[in-house]
């Protein structure tokens, strides 16, 4: 009988929240001060920002699991070790029915941990993204143009560049990653990163990261703006690592920097790379793909 009282009041419940959303939009024939099919321009952590709503969803959904499942689970047990004839048949269903409430707790609380983790680290790659994209805005003013979060590959293949820096002195295509800091290993400062032309060296070890992912993409961005333009527009890469010093032993393919040093390392030294007709061509070519946030 409780079960249909439950179900029945499910029901009531749905039917009750279904008309108050659909009472709430109509109840004002109102509409947006600009059209509907309006798209503005990425900003910085764009894919993030989208995984990170995503990601609340999921968390949302597993603390409700979390405080739902295992009592549904030992309650039914529990209901059945009742109904069961034996006093030693009932203590045993009553075992399972705790054991069952215990393993499903920690099942939910194990993926809820999982969750929280994979939000943590998408919240830190967002917000690093976020400081990069203001460490940029000076570039601005010396006739330089930003785009963030460029989509790129193909349908099979996608991926985004994070950052591109487009004006006189070229294409620049930026790699953001944001790591975190950990214990240092004899001889090594916590907050440095040394890069020697080829391996980054961090203060547990060494290794490429995000270096041959750098290279790659601006390699696919120079293909790409060649395919549109015409012309060969050359695309150097870097890689940032916000909130770490960068120590450079040795020049390389990709220009590995923190983020207060791009506008520096990217501003105009010499004769110009591309005119301003160059600039617009490029940077309109960009503008069309990156302008996809809809209302």
């Amino acid at each position: 009988m409780h079960w249909i009282f439950l179900g029945v009041y499910g029901l009531i419940f749905l039917a009750v929240l279904t008309g108050a959303a659909f009472w709430s939009r109509n109840r004002r024939k109102t509409r947006a001060p600009f059209p509907e099919n309006a798209k503005l321009l990425r900003g910085p952590g764009e894919t993030l920002r989208k995984k990170l709503g995503e990601l609340d969803e999921r968390l949302i959904f597993g603390v409700f699991l979390a405080m739902i499942l295992p009592l549904i689970v030992g309650l039914g047990l529990a209901t059945i070790a009742t109904k069961v004839e034996g006093t030693t048949h009932q203590a045993i269903w009553l075992a399972i029915a705790v054991v069952g409430l215990m393993g499903t707790l920690i099942l939910v609380i194990r993926r809820l941990v999982r969750s929280l983790e994979r939000w943590r680290n998408t919240w830190l790659g967002f917000f690093g993204e976020r400081m990069v994209g203001e460490a940029l805005e000076p570039l601005k003013t010396a006739g330089f143009r930003i785009f963030h979060d460029v989509p790129a590959g193909d349908a099979k293949s996608p991926f985004n560049i994070d950052h591109v820096i487009v004006g006189p002195s070229g294409v620049f295509a930026v790699e953001t990653k944001t790591r975190r800091k950990g214990r240092a290993r004899q001889g090594y400062a916590d907050h440095q990163i040394v890069y020697d032309g080829n391996v980054l060296s961090y203060p547990w070890g060494e290794d490429r990261f995000g270096l041959d992912q750098a290279q790659r993409q601006s390699v696919w961005l120079q293909a790409w703006l060649e395919q549109l333009l015409g012309q060969p527009t050359p695309v150097m890469a870097i890689l940032t690592f916000p909130g770490w010093m960068i120590l450079r032993r040795g020049r390389g393919v990709v220009n590995v920097l923190n983020p207060r040093e791009i506008p520096a390392a990217v501003a105009q030294r010499g004769p110009a790379v591309l005119d301003d007709r160059q600039i617009d061509l490029v940077s309109r070519q960009l503008d069309v793909r990156c302008r996809d946030v809809e209302f």
